[in-house]
């Protein structure tokens, strides 16, 4: 008891010694130390939290049968898994990109969502888009012009959400299948789907305010559509995740999940 009573008066001293170096310091000297401090404070826990919270998430997206499945095997450990049927449920890992198991050194590891393509299966999108990195959008080469008014519409659903907006989430439109001969080029690919998702835009914008509240104006107003008009980045790359011809692929999620 006697050492607990020691140490509470050492205390009161310190505070009191404390209390009156304070009341020495000039107003304006004591204000700028304690906004130094406040906003060092500040800055530290701004980048610890960034740090904790800089996503690893990237999203495989796109109808069904655009070959996502195949892309993802591709990317986890370089094998098409032509066994593959079309995904029910999200396929969902985290894992070293193939290529990069050789690679000497601290590599960071990727969470790869391959999501549904299924409308009906869809929504589980939007459980991952909050938390995602960046998203592959993937299109099927071969089969693209029976499915473009499809493929548009989900892409501008996506573009339209309100976490890629606010988040400005990269995406990329991948050309899947075009190591087939008769496969579209993504130049093509991607000139259709800028006059496909102008046609929905006009469209869309004709629908009341109420309607539309969870979207964000996609293009800018007077204008026709271009990718480049979007608040995000989308770019468009080539792949076939049946040769496993899947550098643009990983050159985009290592540009948005850093090593």
């Amino acid at each position: 008891m006697d050492n607990l009573e020691d140490l509470k008066i050492v205390a009161e001293q310190w505070w009191k010694q404390g209390i009156e170096f304070v009341q020495q310091i000039p107003p304006p000297q004591l204000y700028t130390a304690i906004g130094v401090l406040l906003l060092a404070t500040i800055c530290l826990l701004s980048i610890r939290l960034f740090r904790r919270t800089k996503s690893n998430t990237v999203l495989l997206c796109g109808l069904s049968g655009s070959g996502k499945t195949m892309l993802f095997f591709q990317l986890r450990d370089g094998s098409s898994h032509q066994g593959a049927v079309t995904s029910m449920e999200p396929n969902e890992s985290t894992f070293v990109l193939h290529n990069e198991n050789t690679r000497k050194g601290k590599v960071k590891p990727v969470h790869l969502v391959d999501v549904p393509g299924h409308s009906r299966l869809r929504s589980k999108l939007e459980e991952y888009l909050p938390r995602a990195a960046a998203v592959v959008f993937v299109v099927d080469a071969l089969e693209f012009l029976p499915n473009i008014r499809a493929a548009s519409e989900y892409l501008y659903d996506i573009l339209t959400d309100a976490s890629i907006v606010k988040n400005k989430i990269p995406v990329l439109l991948c050309c899947n299948k075009t190591d087939k001969v008769t496969a579209h080029t993504k130049e093509f690919i991607r000139k259709q789907m800028e006059k496909e998702i102008e046609k929905l835009r006009v469209s869309r914008s004709a629908i009341s305010t109420a309607d539309i509240a969870n979207d964000f104006t996609l293009g800018i107003e007077g204008e026709v559509f271009s990718f480049s008009h979007c608040q995000n980045k989308v770019t468009v790359a080539e792949a076939s995740g049946l040769t496993g011809e899947t550098d643009q692929v990983h050159e985009f999620i290592r540009e948005h999940v850093k090593l």
